[in-house]
């Protein structure tokens, strides 16, 4: 059967929507509570939906009963504070899973690239129901940071570069690409992710915020881009080299025990 997907995410795997035209208060996302979660990079979240109404950031399906990231079950204390990010979040009227605010501390190009990662979006869902895709508000005003998006981890030759400027606003099916942010300045950065249910309410959303799979890329100069891919590259063969000296060392230990 499959699943219900959004149509408009079939080209690129992401669409741009138009920008957040109206201020938001930051106390909104300053004064609610964060938890330690580390994502890609120097993270934390603040969660204003959980598997429970409780602030913790974990997989839905690593709860008692497991289920899929769908019917997240809104923070009273969280949401107390930050009432305009809630409603942002609800707006489409889609399914609501996990919606968080994370803050990100400076990175490089190539913490970027390290850091690329797939998130695990429909783990139990239901054949036959909606994909679980991710919306991204950026809430600080970050204009020489950006998205980073790429369907082959390592392969530059399709990398999809999107600016972060105040207001930005994109969905993403982060289960199929890989994605990371290049936060390029010296506070951190803070940006409202709200996992949303495919179906004819994301659709409608898309449609009415004009949301479109391409848009005017960041331009990063080559030698930038090139050493980033070469340190990327070098840190993977550094961790491939850790674990496997560490496997020989628990395999000795075992022989020998």
């Amino acid at each position: 059967m499959g699943y219900i997907k959004s149509a408009a995410l079939d080209e690129t795997g992401f669409v741009v929507l138009d920008s957040y035209d109206r201020e938001l208060d930051p106390k909104e996302w300053l004064s609610i509570e964060y938890v330690d979660w580390k994502s890609s990079g120097d993270t934390r979240f603040a969660p204003l939906a959980s598997a429970k109404g409780e602030i913790e950031c974990n997989g839905f399906w690593n709860h008692t009963p497991p289920r899929t990231d769908k019917d997240g079950v809104w923070i009273p204390s969280q949401v107390e504070k930050a009432p305009d990010m809630t409603r942002r979040a609800q707006e489409p009227g889609a399914n609501v899973g996990r919606c968080r605010v994370i803050e990100l501390q400076p990175n490089t190009y190539a913490d970027a690239l390290y850091n690329l990662h797939q998130d695990d979006n429909n783990r139990l869902n239901p054949d036959g129901t909606g994909w679980v895709v991710r919306g991204f508000f950026n809430l600080t005003d970050d204009k020489t940071s950006y998205f980073v998006l790429r369907e082959n981890r390592t392969d530059p030759s399709i990398e999809y570069r999107v600016a972060l400027p105040a207001g930005a606003q994109l969905i993403v099916d982060t289960q199929r690409l890989w994605h990371a942010v290049h936060h390029n300045g010296d506070e951190a950065r803070y940006c409202l992710i709200t996992s949303w249910e495919s179906g004819p309410e994301l659709d409608a959303y898309i449609e009415k915020y004009h949301g479109k799979p391409t848009t005017d890329y960041v331009d990063v100069p080559q030698d930038v881009l090139d050493a980033g891919q070469a340190e990327q590259a070098r840190r993977d063969a550094a961790r491939a080299a850790y674990y496997a000296a560490k496997g020989k060392a628990e395999v000795q230990a075992m022989s020998e025990a």
